[in-house]
């Protein structure tokens, strides 16, 4: 009796820990900075400052948004983690072409921890690679709405 009465009070703090990470809004807008991690661009490479990053619902799927970069969609989250890629289409490079990604996770204080990678090509040729680690918070007027508590 001591035992099951113990699987299940473990089972039920399991289960609402996993319900809670399912819980986590990772819509609205980032402030975020962009450390670039590596690159085999030589010259030719993009360059990204502190901007704003945001992340929207559109039906069923997710869409990442970074100025300048082709727009990312991805499945729905789920636990806070982000996943989305672009198709080809123009860089901020004249003549090349990149297809974009992110992987990652927003945490339950609204710290958003993404890698962006870029692969570019030419002519249809494959040139090089950039990837950053993008980090940054909630934008203070995309804070998450707070829980509707009920009424007594």
């Amino acid at each position: 009796m001591r035992t099951s009465l113990f699987a299940a009070t473990l089972l039920l703090a399991v289960g609402s820990s996993v319900a809670h990470a399912d819980d986590i809004n990772v819509l609205g807008a980032y402030d975020v900075k962009y450390e670039e991690v590596s690159t085999n661009c030589g010259e030719n490479k993009l360059t990204y400052r502190h901007g704003k990053l945001r992340i929207e619902q559109r039906g069923t799927n997710i869409v990442v948004s970074v100025e300048n970069t082709p727009s990312m969609q991805g499945s729905p989250p789920r636990g806070g983690k982000v996943s989305a890629k672009s198709k080809s289409s123009e860089t901020m490079l004249g003549g090349m072409k990149g297809v974009f990604s992110v992987a990652g996770r927003v945490t339950t204080e609204g710290q958003l921890r993404l890698v962006m990678i870029g692969e570019y090509s030419a002519g249809g040729k494959p040139l090089c690679s950039q990837s950053w680690n993008v980090s940054g918070p909630r934008a203070p007027a995309e804070a998450a709405p707070p829980k509707a508590t009920p009424k007594k």
